[in-house]
């Protein structure tokens, strides 16, 4: 599914026939917004989606596939290069935020010399900044270490919500990096080198991103959810859900709990990455023969529960579900202890001082914990892990399809998994929360076949696949029982319950004296 991100000039080369009355309302709004700012028209829109993950919650980053798919809401960033520098051995950026309110404009002079991030600092640019820092790195390994970037005016649009679990951050800095690369002259920006340039960028906000996210923002083909696999290197393809009676509809809830990935990062999602790689680490030392390292990979910490699983396997004729069936059974009888391992028992089991797992595992990025839960982690990935070859299997297997005069025990099939990640992300990954249970078992008792958090966890939002003669049963319970009880602004209300189709992934759309 690699090639160039695609240069539309229609909206329908975008979205769906439902969106595009509000789409070109919302973009003809920026547009002019943008030309009110500035005093000049844009000259181009980068613009990439949000995404929901239907399955493979958590295991992006110990690199073992997911199955997301892209969404309506989106950021749009709309760019012009028709600003000068202020400063000499600089270039200007200039950007702001429909909301400007919330996103008050910035504007900095960069030295060429480098982009300075401040990842402590909770500021809205440092999304942007990230993925300027990404795609110069990548303008500089194509056209010389030399290479001067051009100055950029940017006005920015997001519908996709902060800290929602559909990510929101890799959309910004998705397009962010796509902006740039578009500003200095890049014509085929392949897919895979945009993706790339995201995972990495990310990180530099104190996010250890995997790249689940970022690839279903690129890589996403409108009417189908997205196999993205990162071993032995990144890659994606398209896979289609079989026709059932009743059809299959994907909800997405939004819970209205906040989670932060940048501010709570250290406590939650940082930490579980810590935990993961600590693991492999672990397992590796344990199971392995002596000596044997953990190979280096692209996992965020530079090492990944996949790269001790291929070790273990090496040279191996077992299918991959026996594979992961196997591991689950040694990790339970090798990672014994439930309440955790202190940093000194982690040391001990690698053969390592505690000075020298702070610096492999703790310096990066920021973390507190006292007991980590290597157990926990490892048996959530391996069975997570499983979880996404059985749904797959269902898809696209022929001697598992639905028959075409019952598909309705197919579909809660699909449905049972979906529930096991819910049971696995609360009790073993312990990243959901009370009130995306909440919305869980609500959305269960009214019709729903399988239920559960997307996204980081810990607040944000849950999937839901739903027959479409159940949408409007359990969008009236979800009020009922779960919105009703709570304070919720009519305007947040309007997208807290949305029935999503498969989107498009990344665009550029060229501009016509600044108009669509």
């Amino acid at each position: 599914m690699s090639g160039p991100v695609p240069t539309v000039t229609a909206l329908q080369d975008i979205y769906t026939e439902q969106a595009i009355g509000e789409q070109t309302t919302r973009w003809n709004a920026l547009l002019e917004k943008f030309q009110a700012r500035y005093g000049s028209p844009a000259q181009f829109v980068a613009r990439s989606p949000g995404r929901v993950n239907i399955i493979g919650e958590h295991i992006d980053y110990s690199l073992y596939s997911c199955l997301p798919m892209a969404i309506t809401p989106d950021v749009i960033m709309a760019v012009s290069t028709d600003v000068e520098p202020s400063v000499d051995g600089t270039y200007k950026i200039q950007i702001a935020n429909v909301d400007d309110e919330r996103f008050p404009t910035r504007d900095f002079d960069v030295p060429f010399s480098g982009v300075e991030i401040d990842a402590m600092k909770h500021e809205w640019t440092n999304y942007f900044k990230s993925g300027l820092r990404g795609a110069l790195e990548l303008l500089r390994k194509t056209h010389g270490a030399n290479f001067k970037p051009s100055s950029m005016k940017m006005m920015m649009d997001g519908t996709v919500p902060a800290g929602g679990g559909l990510s929101s951050s890799a959309a910004f800095v998705s397009t962010s990096a796509l902006a740039v690369m578009v500003a200095n002259g890049e014509k085929d920006i392949d897919k895979k080198d945009l993706t790339e340039v995201a995972i990495v960028s990310e990180r530099a906000v104190g996010v250890n991103s995997g790249g689940l996210d970022q690839s279903a923002s690129v890589f996403s083909e409108r009417g189908s959810a997205l196999l993205v696999s990162f071993h032995p290197t990144l890659s994606a393809r398209p896979v289609y859900f079989p026709k059932t009676d009743p059809e299959l509809c994907f909800m997405v809830v939004q819970s209205f709990v906040t989670s932060n990935k940048q501010v709570t990062g250290p406590i939650h999602f940082n930490l579980r990455v810590v935990e993961c790689s600590m693991a492999a680490a672990y397992l590796n030392a344990k199971l392995c023969p002596a000596g044997t390292e953990l190979p280096k990979d692209s996992g965020p910490l530079g090492v990944s529960i996949r790269g001790f699983h291929d070790n273990y396997f090496k040279g191996t004729t077992k299918s991959m579900p026996e594979q992961l069936e196997e591991l689950i059974e040694l990790t339970k009888k090798t990672l014994t202890q439930e309440q955790g391992y202190t940093v000194e028992e982690v040391a001990s089991g690698l053969g390592i001082s505690v000075d020298e797992v702070k610096a492999r595992f703790m310096s990066g990025f920021p973390v507190r914990g006292e007991y980590f839960k290597l157990r926990q982690r490892a048996l959530h990935v391996f069975t997570e892990a499983l979880r996404v070859l059985r749904f797959l299997s269902l898809l696209e297997d022929p001697a598992q399809a639905p028959s075409s005069d019952n598909t309705v025990a197919f579909s809660r099939r699909l449905g049972d998994l979906m529930n096991e990640t819910q049971d696995s992300c609360r009790d073993v990954y312990e990243c959901s929360c009370p009130e995306i249970d909440d919305i869980c078992r609500i959305a269960r008792e009214a019709g729903s076949y399988g239920s559960r958090l997307t996204g980081a966890g810990w607040g944000g939002c849950s999937v839901h696949l739903v027959p479409a003669d159940k949408v409007d049963q359990i969008k009236a319970a979800l009020i009922e029982k779960y919105y009703a009880k709570r304070q919720i602004a009519d305007k947040d209300m309007e997208g807290a319950i949305v029935v999503s189709r498969p989107m498009n992934g990344s665009a550029v759309f060229k501009l016509d004296g600044g108009k669509i």
